[in-house]
């Protein structure tokens, strides 16, 4: 669901994502914070929409991210479009109850983020669940359509990583129930040590440090995507942008061609074209080559997320190409 900030690092670490059991156990343990405090845990209807900006993000939005699906709603005031699209999303929190918290993000206020999010033009509304960013529609938007939308982003949030939402009281006083501070998971030292490298440059010891998070617990999530990021930049490091794409142009039919112009693609940001690139590469290919093709396609669907739509599409239109 979204355009992807390909710098991998900085203020707004989007790359960081959770592992649905971790997401899943700091819910839980906002609710049990709350009730060993002596309260419910439940917000006042006016807590479900907040103003957010690049000081409070981190708190506001990546860490409600792991007790609720919170829906950023990029505008500005000069925004004619926004000024139709806000009330309409403003009004759906509210009668959503919970399921999700809407974040109103002012671009004009907040340029870092909006480069953060790879934002091009406004209104763009954006989810993040469990430290995942997702792009949601850009542009207006039919209120079914949006309700289509949250209805498949509260669904993904409750299957998979285990978010239940907000427990609502009228009753509540506004500002009442505070964000409780997450867990520390067991390999958040090695992740740290993992962004920090990636902050310095230094890709290898990036590597290095997600592969023994992974040695440890080969299924975890975080782990893997900085993994595959980490191993993109650093394939990319040292190559000749120009070159590259000269010959991915003159050698249509040239798996290893492709396969290194599609990583400048993603790194670039140009998803879609990285995606369609290597699709066509394996239309155009056989045996080993077309296999490497594939298994280059299935590394920077992990880069991206596996549930962004065009990831979605991409392996749709790779069935497809294989079958």
């Amino acid at each position: 669901m979204q355009p992807r900030n390909m710098s991998m690092s900085g203020v707004v670490d989007l790359a960081a994502v959770k592992a649905a059991q971790e997401a899943k156990a700091k819910a839980e343990q906002a609710r049990a914070e709350a009730a060993r405090q002596g309260g419910t845990g439940a917000v006042s209807p006016a807590d479900l929409v907040i103003d957010v900006d690049e000081a409070g993000f981190e708190r506001d939005v990546l860490q409600r991210s792991a007790e609720v699906p919170v829906v950023i709603d990029f505008w500005a005031e000069w925004c004619q479009p926004c000024k139709q699209l806000s009330p309409v999303l403003e009004r759906l929190a509210v009668e959503y109850n919970g399921r999700f918290l809407l974040a109103k993000i002012d671009v004009d206020a907040n340029q870092m983020l909006m480069q953060q999010f790879g934002i091009q033009g406004i209104p763009a509304v954006f989810a993040v669940v469990a430290g995942q960013a997702l792009p949601l529609f850009q542009g207006a938007a039919g209120e079914q359509q949006i309700r289509e939308t949250l209805d498949q982003l509260v669904a993904v949030a409750e299957q998979r990583f285990g978010l239940t939402g907000l427990t609502v009281d009228p009753e509540a006083e506004p500002g009442g129930a505070p964000v409780a501070a997450p867990a520390e998971g067991p390999y958040d030292a090695a992740l740290n040590a993992a962004a920090q490298a990636l902050d310095a440059g230094d890709l290898d010891g990036a590597v290095r440090a997600y592969q023994n998070v992974l040695a440890d617990d080969p299924a975890h999530l975080e782990a893997k995507l900085g993994l595959a990021q980490a191993e993109l930049l650093r394939r990319v490091q040292g190559m000749d942008p120009q070159k590259v794409r000269q010959e991915a142009a003159d050698k249509p039919k040239d798996a290893e061609a492709q396969i290194a112009a599609a990583d400048l693609d993603l790194v670039g940001g140009h998803v879609e074209d990285a995606f369609g690139r290597l699709i066509e590469t394996v239309q155009r290919t056989a045996g080993d080559d077309r296999d490497a093709v594939r298994r280059r396609l299935l590394e920077l669907f992990e880069v991206v997320g596996q549930e962004d739509p065009r990831v979605v599409a991409a392996r749709r239109a790779l069935a497809r190409a294989l079958f």
